[in-house]
């Protein structure tokens, strides 16, 4: 993922609402959202290249999501960070146990932002800190950088998030996922990748030929632990290639 927004409200009739885009190139092989069939409790999209995945829900309450750090000067790294987010999904360990094992083995990995949850706490770890976080109830933004670093497209969709709060539906989560617009070039970061890309990375929905918003999922989760999740799936220039929607 490349971008999260999500409000945590525990003891909410609705605790856990979640807008995010994965952004990709269009080229990488993947699956939709599905029922994973060696793992039944899991529900998630799927990396065909190493068979990880990016964002997902699975047994009692769990979740997860990732989403990486913008460094174009980091070392290649020797394992796929979505099989953090799979690990723990098709998993039992503890959150404790399992972030403290992520801790340990997090330079096998390029940089990353890991979210990850259930019914009654909510974790964030960066892997440029040497701690988690257990996050306190709030609406947050997650991009290429650290929780809520400020930039343009973070700002706009929390804000988008937080008008929508009041009655969470798929459709405008969804809505707010998909806004075009680039940030003024006196506000994009400098992530070393160069002003043109800067630019393009900058919207909230990303369309390109080769590189863009390959897919936008939001996720509703009740008091009583049933899940509602949709996600759009496109293709280059952000072409609609499908919808799947799941309740559990």
């Amino acid at each position: 993922m490349c971008l999260i927004v999500f409000a945590w409200r525990p003891g909410h009739a609705q605790p856990l609402i979640v807008a995010a885009n994965r952004d990709e190139f269009y080229a990488r092989p993947s699956l939709p959202l599905a029922q994973w069939p060696e793992a039944p409790q899991v529900y998630a999209g799927r990396d065909l290249e190493a068979g990880g995945t990016w964002l997902g829900i699975g047994a009692n309450g769990r979740f997860a999501a990732l989403t990486n750090i913008r460094d174009p000067h980091q070392p290649p790294a020797r394992k796929s960070r979505g099989e953090l987010v799979a690990r723990f999904l098709t998993g039992e360990m503890p959150i404790d146990d399992y972030l403290s094992e992520v801790i340990g083995r997090s330079l096998e990995y390029a940089g990353f932002n890991l979210l990850i949850g259930n019914a009654h706490e909510l974790w964030h770890f960066n892997a440029h800190e040497t701690e988690a976080v257990m996050v306190p109830p709030g609406v947050y933004g997650l991009s290429n950088a650290g929780l809520d670093t400020p930039w343009p497209k973070l700002l706009r969709a929390r804000a988008g998030l937080e008008a929508l709060l009041d009655d969470p539906q798929p459709e405008a989560l969804l809505a707010l996922l998909n806004d075009p617009q680039p940030a003024p070039f006196t506000e994009l970061p400098d992530t070393g990748v160069g002003l043109a890309t800067e630019a393009l990375l900058s919207s909230v929905f990303i369309a390109s030929p080769t590189y863009g918003t390959r897919a936008s999922t939001a996720l509703i989760v009740q008091a009583d632990g049933t899940r509602h999740m949709v996600e759009r799936s496109f293709g280059p220039y952000g072409g609609h290639l499908g919808e799947v929607e799941i309740r559990v």
